[in-house]
């Protein structure tokens, strides 16, 4: 009876964790290497890190849409393997690798919701 109610505490307490609109279509595109779809969900000023290079804070969607796809192609990113995914107080964040021909990156994805719906406002990938 008691491994029962634990079951059943644990299928509710997962449950009671709702991702806003747009967080696994964010997934979903990352997986398909689709930067394009992902920078459809950008906030009008994201922080964005790139292997290499500095960060960039307080960029322009647009341009952060931009450099984002350069990633995706000069890398050839493939694929995306989901490895965390939380959510405190509408800010929310999904971990994982990327996959690309030449090696794997770990990405962060930091999303804020408002209303129902999921906006980036920082990408970092080392």
């Amino acid at each position: 009876m008691k491994k029962f109610l634990l079951l059943i505490s644990i299928a509710f307490a997962v449950m009671s964790f709702t991702f806003p609109e747009g967080s696994q279509q964010i997934v979903n595109a990352l997986k398909k290497g689709d930067a394009e779809e992902v920078s459809a969900y950008f906030d009008n000023i994201i922080d964005l890190k790139l292997p290499e290079k500095d960060e960039i804070k307080n960029v322009g969607k647009n341009q952060a849409g931009i450099t984002l796809k350069e990633f995706f192609d000069q890398n050839k990113v493939t694929g995306f393997d989901l490895t965390s995914q939380r959510e405190l107080s509408g800010t929310m964040y999904i971990a994982g690798k990327l996959s690309s021909d030449k090696k794997d990156y770990g990405i962060t994805v930091l999303m804020k919701a408002r209303g129902d719906k999921a906006y980036i406002i920082s990408i970092r990938i080392n």
